[in-house]
């Protein structure tokens, strides 16, 4: 469940309307910002003579990209990968351009843009929320966040397939996990489980790092890379949380294109690689990404740091306005001369309400 350093998502949704409650957002633009953390007075210090001394961003020669040849994989397109409820998370209801969701002990309404119906439950169901993002910067409390019942703490345990972390209200409307993710974690952790020898993971853009637990509770040894210094904190918390220290985790906070150029150039490889994207965002030196603009030349170096026996590329899109064959047709171009099948769809979550599916992203995974 997942955002990179200064990664930008999709967020969703307009204001109330009949079932919805009335306390719920007001609509809300169409990004998904990066979020915030708590700060310890040192750190915030930390982070202030950072600002100010911050150098200007490097520019890095621009990678050239050439057709390749032989035969393009297999596909399989249209796919649907769904998260059922459960009792770690379960979307509720949606509607009105809302989401009522539980995390953990939590009841959680937040907004999303794609929930155009109208809600299946009351009310009353929805009054049951003990924390509603509003986007209102001066709302009390932690971030924008309101507290109907009861102020609540910054963070709180969750858990996903018995791997517990943190949840947190940050200001931009996140918790640290994006539960959709959860059907490529499982497919990663078969992967390599089934592969009866040692695997190397990469987990670009990697947040909170619940990927990186669910690799390294299989087996792997696993590099997490992201742009943001608060990520890096919030997800090695997670795994002393986890009971996972002794796991082979490295951590790397580092612009993602710089370092897959550098891996490149050292010779590294990976047999597995998660690649989960901002649309927008900054690396820790300024670093710009835009995802149409850099996509196909971070797909192109995943390439060349694959191992001589590798199992799976897999990237997510959020916050694209687009469809899913845009990225599927991308990476078949990429793998192409590598055999193996790319398969492509959206990810979905069921609800619990009326058992409607709402879409979150789009992924598009080549796997040997």
């Amino acid at each position: 469940m997942k955002s990179p350093g200064g990664k930008t998502r999709k967020a969703k949704g307009p204001g109330p309307k009949g079932g919805a409650p009335r306390s719920a957002p007001h609509r809300q633009t169409a990004t998904k910002p990066r979020p915030q953390f708590a700060k310890t007075p040192r750190a915030a210090d930390a982070e202030l003579q950072q600002q100010k001394f911050t150098p200007r961003p490097e520019t890095a020669p621009k990678r050239v990209l050439a057709r390749r040849t032989g035969a393009r994989p297999q596909e399989k397109t249209g796919l649907i990968l769904e998260t059922l409820p459960s009792d770690d998370y379960a979307l509720l209801d949606s509607g009105n351009g809302l989401k009522l969701e539980q995390y953990g002990p939590y009841r959680i309404v937040r907004p999303e843009g794609q929930a155009i119906w109208l809600p299946a439950w009351d009310r009353p169901e929805w009054d049951k929320a003990d924390a509603i993002f509003t986007g209102n910067t001066d709302e009390e409390g932690v971030g924008r966040w309101h507290f109907p019942k009861a102020p609540l703490g910054e963070t709180w345990p969750l858990a996903y397939d018995g791997i517990p972390f943190f949840g947190r209200f940050t200001s931009f409307r996140h918790v640290g996990v994006f539960p959709e993710q959860g059907t490529h974690w499982s497919h990663m952790d078969q992967l390599i489980r089934n592969a009866k020898r040692p695997v190397k993971v990469l987990n670009l853009f990697g947040y909170t790092g619940v990927a990186s637990l669910v690799a390294a509770r299989a087996g792997a040894e696993v590099t997490h890379v992201d742009a943001s210094k608060k990520a890096i904190v919030w997800a090695r918390e997670n795994q002393e949380m986890a009971g996972l220290s002794a796991k082979p985790i490295r951590w790397i906070c580092e612009d993602a294109m710089k370092f897959v150029a550098r891996e490149e150039r050292r010779g590294s490889g990976y047999d597995i690689i998660l690649l989960d994207p901002p649309a927008y965002g900054r690396g820790p030196n300024g670093e710009v990404w835009q995802l149409f603009e850099n996509l196909p030349e971070m797909v192109d170096l995943c390439r060349s740091i694959l191992t001589p026996n590798p199992l799976a590329v897999v990237l997510t899109a959020y916050s694209i306005r687009a469809s899913f064959f845009a990225i599927h047709e991308l990476m078949r171009d990429a793998f192409t001369g590598l055999g193996g099948e790319v398969q492509s769809g959206e990810l979905i979550l069921r609800e619990r309400s009326s058992g409607r599916a709402l879409s979150t992203s789009l992924f598009s995974r080549w796997r040997a």
